[in-house]
């Protein structure tokens, strides 16, 4: 069991508290970055609520788009997990709005950790730094790269992409002895220990309370959040995940919002009656094919299956008292 003291920015998010809670219950103390202390009750609560005792959480307020506090939120951590960046319900009509706090965060922290003698920084990047470029067979390993001036994409996919390369040319021109590896989730699922919703969350509960009739049209991969956590502890603890980027998704095909949908159906019963039965119409998509065997293989990372995690993600929510339906 290790005792440096861990760093983790976006503290209060989806990941960053089941991350928080898996360390804390190992028995790592763990220092936090919120945006304000505000929002230190929630995340004490969401810790505990992930069975984790959170004396040994320290909270401190840092913002990605300033440079002040992060010199403080460095100090004595030896290992850093970048979490915290953007993710919006709804992409903005200026793409800087995301691209620039997403960019300048990461060099930021990138920074900061450098300056502080870190050891390794983790850094939550995704698959939309991975895939969302169009390609031949629709088949993506770590080796892939989204080309940000792909026509038509959206702000966020370019901003987690602008985001990665910089932290990476960062790392390779300025960044010392610390060392960086990059996790990329694809569509991440699991239990919230959060009430604040996030994107992901908030499509589920979308289709449970009614206020989604049909499915959206779309072919992806799916993450738990607790195995992405997870994922990021194993690549911080493996020596050879150094300058390596790891995919996270779960084993099997990619899938659909309709079976997202028939899964919730089949296993909720009455809680599920207003979920949708019909995809949106429009073309067939191609279903990606999206590769974890360097996460497996190198890392021991075994993934949840992916009706548990849409199973878990809506019992979460009853749990919380989130769903206008109860069952």
């Amino acid at each position: 069991m290790t005792t440096d003291l861990a760093l983790v920015t976006g503290g209060s998010g989806y990941v960053g508290t089941q991350l928080i809670a898996a360390m804390l219950r190992a028995g790592t103390p763990v220092r936090a970055t919120v945006r304000s202390l505000e929002r230190a009750d929630g995340l004490r609560a969401a810790v505990r609520r992930g069975g984790a005792d959170d004396g040994g959480l320290e909270l401190v307020a840092t913002d990605l788009t300033a440079d002040d506090g992060w010199a403080r939120a460095m100090t004595g951590s030896v290992e850093i997990y970048h979490v915290a960046s953007p993710l919006p319900y709804v992409q903005p009509e200026n793409p800087d709005d995301l691209i620039v706090p997403a960019r300048d965060g990461v060099l930021r922290v990138l920074r900061a950790a450098r300056d502080a003698g870190a050891r390794r920084v983790v850094l939550t990047s995704s698959f939309a730094a991975v895939g969302y470029t169009p390609k031949p067979g629709a088949e993506f390993t770590e080796d892939d790269w989204t080309d940000p001036d792909t026509p038509g994409l959206a702000p966020y996919p370019r901003s987690k992409t602008i985001a990665e390369r910089a932290a990476w040319d960062f790392m390779a021109r300025e960044g010392g002895d610390t060392e960086l590896v990059t996790i990329n989730p694809t569509f991440i699922l699991g239990p919230t220990l959060t009430s604040d919703l996030r994107s992901s969350t908030q499509l589920i509960k979308a289709m449970i309370d009614g206020t989604m009739p049909v499915a959206p049209r779309a072919r992806f991969g799916l993450a738990d959040v607790r195995d992405v956590a997870d994922l990021h502890l194993r690549a911080m603890a493996a020596p050879n995940a150094a300058g390596r980027r790891f995919l996270a998704v779960a084993d099997g095909p990619t899938i659909s919002y309709l079976t997202v949908a028939q899964t919730l159906r089949a296993r909720l019963g009455s809680l599920a009656e207003a979920v949708p039965t019909e995809e949106a119409p429009g073309a067939e998509l191609p279903q990606p094919i999206i590769h974890n065997d360097r996460a497996r293989t190198e890392l021991g990372w075994r993934p949840r299956p992916v009706e548990a995690t849409i199973v878990d993600t809506a019992e979460s929510l009853r749990e919380l008292g989130l769903l206008a339906q109860t069952g």
